[in-house]
């Protein structure tokens, strides 16, 4: 059987370097409420989205230009009957140099057709890698969630 985890994959003109920086930028793709670290091994961060998701991400393997992988220690959705869908999952991004080209492989290991959230958390998952993380890569300009202050 394939794994159903959810994936995208881009290509873009920069290099495995600037790819792996932009990745890294969580505040300058996906959301401006992020809290800690998200740049090298073991470090962890926390997001908000209102009072719709809550998440917390250890990054469990750094390999730099090739490939970040964060584990979801703790998530509260609040638009799902399980609100810890997320818990115990892993967000991967793998990145590969072909010629003058990058590729970028980003999959949700775990967010699967049967959790409850997949339709909505595949439609933000696909705004934020292939619109927000994208330009981020290519211009130097992602279009994050704005900073909201919440009380989770």
């Amino acid at each position: 059987m394939r794994d159903q985890s959810y994936t995208i994959v881009f290509t873009v003109d920069q290099s495995p370097e600037v790819v792996f920086d932009a990745i890294n930028n969580v505040r300058g793709w996906w959301t401006e409420s992020m809290q800690g670290g998200s740049e090298k091994l073991n470090d962890e961060f926390e997001v908000h989205f209102g009072e719709v998701h809550y998440s917390k991400q250890k990054l469990i393997e750094v390999i730099p230009g090739k490939k970040v992988v964060w584990f979801v220690t703790d998530s509260k959705l609040n638009f799902v009957k399980d609100k810890n869908e997320w818990t115990g999952t892993q967000i991967v991004f793998e990145i590969t140099e072909y010629g003058s080209k990058t590729e970028v492989r980003f999959t949700h290991v775990g967010l699967t057709p049967q959790y409850e959230c997949y339709g909505a958390c595949s439609s933000a998952w696909c705004g934020y890698i292939n619109h927000s993380l994208n330009s981020l890569i290519a211009t130097g300009k992602g279009q994050p969630t704005e900073k909201e202050e919440v009380s989770f």
